[in-house]
């Protein structure tokens, strides 16, 4: 199971820490999903995601002003003492001394933050399912193409990399070469990623390896979505292949369905330009133009006129 330490989410988000004395290096966060405690500081705990990062936001932090010292020291008590990995004040509220005793108590992280809580939910739930996001490794090679992030993938030796520095030199971006780390961040969009080892690096058979600063850092990407794949074959005789692209061909990936072109390798194709193309083609069919549609279109309007004729 993924997991996120609690400093790095610290210091992600900004957070001020009130008990500096608790030891945050062994906690860590392994949902993305977060619990603003409300039934639970009236003590009723059926059903409560302890596990999850809580949060009290303006609403929760006046209720438990409006008790008394001993209730509202009781509350908190019953409410930190379930083992919760930390609790966050927003809205520039601040717990009393009470709570950050029973924090220390019970080795709870006490933090803060100024945003909201609305904005502040919004923002902690985005980078939690980034960073908790379904990973896996994929052999291939991922490039940035007029903002379309197209993956190459296919059998060592037959191309890919050569194809992605012929993409670099005309301007477009490598995120990775040889592993391709894919993420699902949500039901429709993966992200790749380059493992750190080999980040920025790329490798030719002969040559060696080439690093980014042989064409600059705008040569290069970190982090790109996964649009479009690209599988590399030699090319084969006796298989038929689709010249006009009607019907559109995916592959999956951790559950997600990607548009995918399979591109038979022949001597002289260069693959640099036909990656481009498939990629504004792509690009082109997301904002409602299909040239293949609209050929057949014409085809299918002139045999008509001509049986008419």
């Amino acid at each position: 199971m993924k997991a996120v330490k609690l400093t790095k989410l610290v210091q992600e988000m900004n957070l001020k820490n009130l008990t500096p004395e608790v030891d945050m290096e062994h906690v860590r966060i392994t949902l993305p999903d977060i619990n603003r405690p409300a039934l639970q500081l009236t003590g009723y705990f059926e059903h409560f995601a302890s596990e999850r990062v809580q949060i009290i936001g303006y609403v929760e932090y006046t209720y438990l002003m409006h008790l008394n010292p001993e209730e509202r020291k009781r509350s908190f008590e019953n409410f930190v003492s379930k083992q919760i990995p930390c609790v966050i004040f927003t809205t520039m509220t601040e717990p009393d001394e009470d709570m950050l005793d029973m924090g220390r108590k019970y080795n709870v992280p006490i933090l803060v933050t100024e945003k909201t809580t609305s904005n502040f939910m919004a923002e902690i739930i985005r980078w939690l399912n980034v960073q908790l996001a379904p990973c896996i490794s994929i052999h291939g090679v991922l490039v940035d193409v007029y903002g379309e992030g197209v993956l190459i993938m296919g059998e060592s030796g037959i191309g890919k990399s050569e194809a992605a520095l012929e993409l670099i030199k005309r301007g477009h971006r490598l995120v990775s070469d040889d592993v391709v780390e894919i993420s699902k961040v949500s039901d429709v969009e993966l992200v790749g990623t380059a493992p750190d080892i080999t980040r920025h690096f790329i490798e030719l058979r002969g040559i060696g390896i080439i690093v980014k600063t042989l064409f600059g850092v705008e040569s290069v990407k970190n982090t790109q979505s996964i649009d479009l794949v690209i599988k590399l074959e030699e090319w084969s005789r006796d298989k038929e292949y689709d010249r006009l692209g009607l019907k559109e061909e995916y592959t999956e990936i951790l559950g997600n369905k990607v548009v995918c072109h399979s591109l038979p390798i022949r001597p002289g194709r260069n693959l640099a330009v036909i990656v481009e193309s498939a990629a504004v083609n792509h690009r082109q069919k997301k904002m409602g133009y299909n040239a293949a549609q609209e050929l057949y279109n014409r085809v299918q309007a002139n045999l008509a006129k001509k049986k008419e004729d």
